[in-house]
């Protein structure tokens, strides 16, 4: 057998070499998940420190020198139960009454954009490039030189104090919506409208029982938009609506910072609350989030 100088046959050299490389290997995935773990810290030391605030009783000093990140104190859980039935701020009605409008919008928003995206991505008909330019352009206009036009309309036609300017125009589709869609759609080969067609589908069979399916990754990456949007919302039903048992989560998060005397541990419950909903959509829909972004606009 064949030996090196140094008296090492040529198998023992490439066996230390593999195990150098796994060596290696297992250093780096060590070293990126500890980057990774430092990254996540920076996300999670803020809610820490909301849930340490949560856990204080009332009249307690949040904002502290050094920062308590941990409650040296009998720690508060009902305080979680107090914000969700305070009698003046009812927290869990307005919870309840975000998720009427983020469910009419989530509705809106995907019959209207789903069409239209249809419509634009695999219906041939003249003049549909430059429909499709001019609503593209129109991502371009900010909402709030409609604010004002809007509220009009609608106070013109009754609809103000009510949940309808909040969810009625999502029904009319979303330029950014239809964009994603239309994208997303155009990704899939002409063959299997043909197919389609071949075995008596409509029109509306292929976007029913073909595009549709085809589409729920794009379709969860709208949905979570959707929610995000209509859950956060401050400005709108800060506009529209006029009775205290119409607020939503964002008012009511707003309503709970005074001016003297807030209720801190009380407010950072409420924060923590509202969260669990949009962490809830997002575990859901995490693998379709996550393919539906990677695969949106792949061809143009």
């Amino acid at each position: 057998m064949q030996t090196t100088s140094k008296g090492h046959t040529p198998l023992k050299s490439a066996q230390r070499s593999v195990t150098a490389a796994k060596i290696q290997r297992n250093v780096s995935t060590l070293l990126a998940y500890a980057l990774v773990l430092l990254l996540c810290s920076f996300v999670l030391l803020p809610i820490g420190w909301m849930l340490t605030a949560a856990l204080k009783p009332d009249r307690v000093p949040v904002f502290t020198v050094p920062t308590e990140w941990f409650p040296t104190i009998h720690w508060h859980w009902e305080n979680f139960a107090r914000t969700l039935t305070n009698p003046t701020r009812p927290f869990l009605r307005y919870m309840l009454n975000t998720l009427q409008i983020v469910v009419g919008n989530i509705i809106g928003t995907l019959f209207s954009c789903t069409l239209v995206a249809y419509a634009f991505a695999r219906l041939r008909f003249r003049g549909s490039e430059l429909l499709f330019n001019l609503l593209v352009i129109t991502m371009l206009i900010p909402w709030q030189v409609l604010m004002i036009p809007q509220f009009l309309l609608f106070h013109k036609i009754g609809w103000y104090g009510t949940y309808l300017p909040l969810i009625v125009p999502s029904f009319t589709g979303n330029a950014f919506f239809i964009f994603l869609i239309r994208q997303y759609m155009r990704t899939f080969p002409r063959e299997l409208d043909d197919a389609a067609r071949i075995d008596g589908c409509s029109y509306w069979g292929i976007f029913r029982y073909l595009m549709l399916p085809l589409s729920a990754p794009v379709l969860a990456v709208c949905t979570v938009f959707v929610f995000l949007g209509a859950w956060n919302d401050l400005l709108g039903p800060l506009i529209y609506l006029t009775s205290g048992t119409q607020f939503t989560v964002a008012i009511g998060l707003a309503n709970m910072v005074t001016r003297a005397n807030t209720d801190w541990n009380l407010l950072m419950a409420a924060n923590l609350i509202s969260m669990i909903p949009v962490i809830i959509v997002y575990f859901v829909a995490q693998d379709k989030l996550i393919g539906g972004i990677a695969s949106v606009g792949l061809k143009g």
